[in-house]
């Protein structure tokens, strides 16, 4: 796979959201693009708001989109900033991925001249995930790692005494 930002589709797709932004705080487009199992591109650009913490990033913005449509499987990422500057995508942007993408899924990054290639897992190791929680669970049931978390839907039977 050629290296040129200019012969890669998604790269293509994500540089027109970007152009897209809305970023009168930060002055600071990005755009995003990712591409579904099945081949369906959806694209998001940043959409700041002045309450900073309402803000939408554009890789929330694509993924939105795609499962809006039904899609919940990612093949490829592809993320650019007005600065072509190698952005990669923020912690927050990067656990959004993990819940939708496998650990080897390919990150794109246009740094105007060339890419960055990145596997998801790379960026962001150690995800919060289902199993994760799953687990999290039966420590605090004290359960053994590997059995069941214990069955709440019952109260303990010493709550009747």
């Amino acid at each position: 796979m050629s290296d040129s930002p200019s012969d890669d589709p998604l790269v293509a797709a994500a540089r027109d959201a970007a152009e897209n932004a809305y970023v009168p705080y930060s002055e600071y487009a990005v755009g995003a693009a990712v591409e579904t199992a099945d081949g369906t591109v959806y694209v998001g650009c940043n959409i700041e708001n002045a309450n900073y913490s309402n803000s939408l990033h554009a890789e929330e913005v694509a993924i939105g989109e795609a499962v809006k449509d039904g899609h919940d499987s990612f093949a490829r990422i592809a993320v650019t900033s007005a600065a072509r500057d190698g952005v990669t995508p923020c912690g927050m942007c990067r656990q959004t991925l993990a819940e939708f993408c496998e650990e080897d899924t390919p990150v794109v990054c246009d740094e105007g001249d060339s890419l960055a290639r990145y596997a998801l897992g790379d960026l962001i190791p150690n995800t919060i995930s289902f199993e994760t929680l799953e687990e999290a669970e039966r420590k605090q049931d004290g359960a053994a790692v590997g059995e069941p978390a214990a069955d709440v839907t019952e109260p303990p039977a010493d709550l009747d005494e």
